[in-house]
């Protein structure tokens, strides 16, 4: 690691020192320099893996050179990767910085722990290709992600993506529709991690009201408030040394992205009823099925958070983009089915697997799994034709005959499949939710954008 070249560009002699000192500790070849001009003829001349740059050089604290700095910089080397360091109160020129660009952003004064965390992710995700030391290297794309199932082009093009990044501790955002498996993706960015030995922990932010999200994420000493009655160990200390999983994080209320965003940043936080904070180191990884950036754009959610859960994006494909993928994922339902319940090997025929195909399924693999194993269980069946399907697992009736979906768009059968679903179980939205195969939440946003009115 001694010839892993830094580039430290500030002026602040004190800071420059710093960093030589920190840096030189840790095994890399830190260069100093004071300011933007120094920093280009170096970045011109010599080979650095990564550049960690102020971004005010004089007495103005706009944090234009900054950022002038840093597009120059990429112009020259696209891929040296930058990390910006900032005060807190300069958060929003941090995120002008990432948009143009950042890889990261560390405020000041910073956090050892996390400065280096920030730097080992840079020089891991910018890390030169190694070539295949052999043919059996050359032929594996990934390691063996045994609860994910698929073959399609797009599975297997984001699996190469998870094996890539989870070795690193760099935060992940886990997009997809509702049921597309975020979850499982999560555990596999763990299981594949250097942390795999540690815990993982899984908090549902959808289900967390605001009241509650200090002491489910914090904890608290007794008698913090009327209700407690005994000390509780919140999520993130749960989860120190290990990975975070932060599930639904669009539906985060604003006033608690910003007690979240600083235990990222800063990776301390402080116990309700007791005010000594405490440090934690956890990976995080996020997820949602909502479009944060539109969300950001409508202020509805904080862009410096973005910024800071989104350092690497993994979108998960609905099951309509990979067909291809339900013949293995119906098989392995029905086998799974038949293990748990001791019933006997299931067949289906070709008929059966092409009817699937051209379902909408807008409850994704969740939905699939519902209607295989919901078939498989009132048919009492061994062999499953196209008509089982259609006259034992579908909560709907019109979707039966593919002429009826000739000339529709998925949107159109999604909302079709929605309208029947309701009229069949009489507007109960919870019996709908799962009759589709999606929570009762991703129901209601479905039924807001189809405009579709009901009475609970």
């Amino acid at each position: 690691m001694t010839d892993t070249k830094i580039l430290v560009v500030d002026d602040d002699a004190v800071v420059r020192s710093s960093l030589t000192f920190l840096l030189k500790r840790a095994g890399y070849l830190p260069v100093t320099v004071d300011g933007p001009k120094d920093a280009l003829r170096l970045v011109r001349e010599e080979e650095f893996r990564l550049v960690l740059m102020d971004m005010n050089f004089t007495l103005t604290t706009t944090g234009e050179e900054g950022i002038h700095l840093l597009k120059q910089v990429k112009v020259l080397r696209p891929d040296l990767p930058v990390i910006l360091m900032t005060a807190w109160g300069s958060i929003s020129l941090a995120v002008q910085g990432m948009q143009a660009g950042a890889f990261d952003f560390i405020t000041k004064p910073w956090n050892n722990l996390v400065l280096l965390k920030a730097i080992r992710n840079a020089l891991d995700l910018y890390a030169p290709a190694e070539p295949a030391t052999s043919e059996s290297d050359a032929g594996r794309a990934h390691p063996c992600f045994d609860k994910i199932i698929g073959k399609s082009p797009a599975l297997l093009s984001l699996l190469d993506t998870v094996a890539r990044i989870a070795p690193t501790t760099a935060s992940v955002l886990i997009t997809g529709e509702s049921g597309t498996g975020k979850e499982l993706i999560a555990e596999a960015v763990h299981t594949h991690s250097r942390r795999a030995k540690e815990p993982f922990v899984k908090v549902n932010l959808g289900g967390l009201s605001q009241s509650l999200f200090e002491s489910e994420m914090f904890g608290h000493k007794k008698g913090a408030f009327t209700d407690a009655y005994m000390d509780r160990t919140g999520r993130f200390e749960m989860a120190d040394k290990g990975t975070i999983f932060l599930d639904e994080i669009g539906d985060l209320e604003l006033s608690s992205q910003v007690k979240l965003l600083r235990v990222l940043q800063d990776q301390t936080f402080e116990v309700l009823g007791d005010s000594r904070p405490r440090k934690v180191d956890v990976r995080v990884v996020s997820a949602t099925n909502r479009d944060l950036s539109a969300m950001v754009r409508e202020h509805t959610f904080r862009e410096d958070l973005f910024y800071r859960i989104n350092l690497i994006t993994v979108h998960l494909p609905a099951l309509r983009e990979r067909r291809e993928d339900i013949p293995l994922l119906v098989r392995h339902f029905a086998q799974k089915l038949a293990e748990t319940n001791g019933l006997p090997p299931v067949e289906f025929t070709s008929e059966a697997f092409t009817y699937l195909q051209q379902l909408p399924f807008p409850g994704n693999i969740r939905e699939l799994k519902n209607l295989v194993e919901r078939t498989l269980l009132v048919s009492g069946r061994q062999r499953i034709d196209a008509s089982d399907f259609e006259q034992f697992g579908m909560p709907q009736s019109s979707l039966s005959a593919s002429t009826s979906l000739e000339g529709l768009t998925l949107e159109e059968l999604e909302r079709k499949s929605i309208l029947q679903a309701l009229d069949k179980y009489e507007h109960n939205l919870s019996r709908t939710a799962e009759a589709l195969g999606i929570s009762r939440a991703a129901l209601y946003r479905r039924l807001e954008k189809y405009g579709i009115k009901v009475c609970d």
